[in-house]
């Protein structure tokens, strides 16, 4: 894809880098002017997580983004054990997951980590969590036209997944690694689209983030081009 090809620059990315938060519920009143002003360029909001959950404040976080100028866009926090990735992505796309080629929204960002409720890895076989994500990233391009963000840990990746490549053909990445560094990406990545270097920080409320390229590069991702 061009503009997937586009972002393969060198690691690490840099601190010129265009700036973003990613935000919940957690912080539900976010001052979105202050963000624009302190140099964020674009946020990612949850909207849904399972098959149950809507994020009570997406709405008033989605739109007072885009009122602040913000490229912005929604991720999903999967939960594999529930139900299957083509239910999540549908429900995902249906309850504030959608894109549209506008130039300020980014393509949907599926958030797959450790289970903080229960199973390490949901109880699936590493092959089962390929063929749920697969799942997901299929449904969810059929729905919206565009392929999801896969928000991970390499750590996680290399555990619940067995480290598996392919997914870096369509699917960008969004590495969450709180270090100088990113270090050591899923296998077949050559670089990462979007790095959570912290989880606080001085540019607004939420994890910290950065974008591997420069502003023009990020209204190109946003415009699907």
């Amino acid at each position: 894809m061009k503009w997937l090809a586009a972002l393969a620059l060198a690691l690490p990315v840099v601190l010129g880098s265009p700036q973003g938060i990613d935000v919940s519920n957690y912080q539900s009143d976010v001052n979105w002017s202050t963000v624009k002003a302190n140099g964020v360029e674009f946020a990612y909001i949850k909207a849904t997580e399972g098959t149950s959950y809507k994020n009570p404040s997406f709405s008033s976080q989605y739109t007072g983004a885009t009122s602040a100028g913000l490229i912005r866009g929604s991720y999903h926090f999967a939960l594999p054990d529930v139900s299957s990735g083509a239910t999540q992505a549908t429900y995902f796309a249906a309850n504030g997951g959608g894109w549209s080629a506008d130039g300020i929204t980014l393509p949907g960002a599926l958030d797959i980590e450790y289970n903080p409720y229960g199973a390490t890895c949901y109880g699936l076989s590493a092959s089962a969590m390929v063929a749920w994500i697969t799942d997901f990233s299929n449904t969810y391009h059929t729905k919206t036209g565009r392929y999801p963000v896969i928000y991970t840990t390499t750590d996680w990746w290399t555990t619940c997944t067995g480290n598996a490549s392919g997914f870096q053909n369509n699917n960008p990445l969004w590495i969450a690694r709180y270090s100088s560094s990113i270090g050591t990406l899923p296998a077949g990545y050559s670089y990462t689209t979007f790095w959570q270097f912290a989880d606080s920080g001085s540019n607004g409320p939420g994890d910290q983030d950065l974008f591997n390229g420069d502003s023009a590069g990020l209204a190109r991702l946003a415009k699907g081009s």
